[in-house]
């Protein structure tokens, strides 16, 4: 049996980003607490069949591998620039590739970058409903960070970081259902 995996994806197209840095700092950080295998993909990496793509088959086989682990992740920690008040287009193209129900109950880690405080609702209007299609569990904590949390692309706010510590005891339960989970199918 493989280790369970945290996996990132970061919907921003430019490197190094904050929207990357905050997903890989979830990532990491839930990684680190519960010794799960982690991987972190931003659209840089899908590439550019992800643009032509009318259907996942359409992917390259790069783009099709980074699907993938996104579907067979035990825990998905989700990210985007805040763009007109919403998710990247890239982002939501990369999600609209998924089958409706390939997250199903899958916990997932909501979180999102802007330039300040007037987008911080893209996490409950735009990616908590667009996840709720998907019968995904969004995680109570979600994690919005503004230019101010960032310096040189990396998190330096410790609002923002007792937030990952946050998040980070809200995926136990999750954790605990990947060791046992005959114990949790029995109950």
């Amino acid at each position: 049996m493989s280790n369970p995996t945290v996996v990132g994806l970061s919907g921003n197209v430019r490197s190094p980003s904050k929207t990357k840095s905050l997903v890989t700092s979830v990532v990491t950080s839930i990684s680190r607490q519960y010794g799960l295998t982690a991987e972190v993909y931003d659209l840089i990496d899908v590439g550019a069949s992800l643009g032509t793509a009318h259907h996942a088959s359409e992917l390259s086989p790069a783009a099709t591998a980074i699907l993938d682990k996104v579907v067979a992740a035990d825990i998905l920690v989700v990210g985007t620039a805040t763009y007109k008040g919403s998710y990247t287009g890239l982002f939501k193209h990369f999600i609209d590739l998924l089958e409706p129900r390939a997250l199903q109950g899958k916990p997932i880690v909501l979180t999102a970058t802007g330039g300040n405080n007037s987008h911080a609702l893209i996490i409950e209007h735009q990616l908590r409903p667009l996840f709720g299609f998907f019968a995904a569990h969004t995680l109570p904590t979600g994690i919005f960070g503004v230019d101010r949390d960032f310096a040189d692309n990396e998190i330096a706010s410790e609002p923002v970081r007792l937030k990952i510590a946050q998040i980070v005891e809200e995926v136990r339960p999750f954790v605990a259902q990947l060791a046992f989970p005959a114990a949790s199918a029995a109950e």
